[in-house]
């Protein structure tokens, strides 16, 4: 029998959260989004925030939800290039060529950033600095040897004026040069969720991931055994066109809803 909401009041102690989509697009915080945070923490949720955002540091998205009202701990931002940092030296690589803007290098700090001979290329987004030049010099690196790292395969992203092509796609033109398959690092992957889940202290059972993607953040949940909650701002609706036949637990319109959704106070 298919868990209720009030029963899933009594059985989930945990959320995984995406950020972009789903708390806020670009700028612009999701009407509800700050409230519903605030009553999950005043419920007792533990919370991670899961994100395959490349273009910032895990700092800077820490003062981005504060300017939105949203109070974190660093160590509650599951973000994709920190967790890439992480994972990397645990394998005890040193030497890495970044793809990556200004600001999110800084989760990098313990590497020697390099160009010349590396151990790993770290494909993040660049957004418009990506260049022949740049996508050039990554492909020389993994030819002669270097690994090929993809912090997120997200294909696009939604602004606040439209869609934008995202970093997978030019993971998916060094693959193809190289022909080298990346390791993929953020979402849908599963070491990622089952880090969170640690991070957490709890089991997947207990836990329930909230995306807009139907891909990364629903999927790759459901790979690790965590319920799903799929909301219908961000990229929704381009998204869902493209893998429709994955269905999520539960779909609602908005993380406004998920109170009333839970059969507690509403927003």
């Amino acid at each position: 029998m298919k868990i209720t909401g009030l029963n899933l009041m009594n059985t989930i102690k945990g959320f995984l959260i995406d950020l972009d989509g789903v708390l806020y697009i670009e700028d612009q915080c999701i009407p509800g989004a700050v409230e519903t945070v605030n009553w999950l923490r005043q419920e007792g949720f533990h919370l991670r925030f899961l994100t395959n955002t490349t273009m910032v540091s895990r700092e800077s998205l820490v003062n981005k939800l504060l300017r939105f009202n949203i109070r974190t701990e660093p160590e509650e931002m599951c973000r994709t290039a920190w967790v890439g940092a992480r994972w990397l030296a645990e394998t005890g690589v040193s030497r890495v060529q970044l793809l990556l803007t200004e600001d999110a290098r800084k989760d990098f700090a313990r590497f020697q950033i390099t160009n010349d001979q590396p151990e790993a290329v770290v494909v993040g987004d660049m957004g418009s600095a990506f260049t022949f030049d740049v996508l050039n010099n990554a492909f020389l690196s993994v030819k002669a040897g270097a690994q090929l790292i993809a912090l997120q395969k997200n294909r696009f992203w939604q602004t606040k004026s439209g869609l934008m092509l995202d970093a997978g796609a030019f993971v998916a033109a060094l693959e193809y040069a190289t022909e080298t398959e990346a390791t993929l690092v953020g979402k849908p992957n599963r070491a990622y969720f089952d880090m969170a889940l640690r991070d957490l202290g709890l089991f997947p059972s207990q836990v329930a991931m909230i995306g807009d993607d139907i891909h990364t953040d629903i999927k790759g949940a459901q790979a690790v055994g965590v319920k799903t909650i799929l909301v219908r701002t961000g990229k929704f609706r381009f998204d869902r066109e493209l893998h429709s036949d994955m269905q999520p637990d539960w779909t609602m319109d908005s993380i406004a809803n998920l109170p009333g959704f839970l059969g507690s106070m509403a927003v």
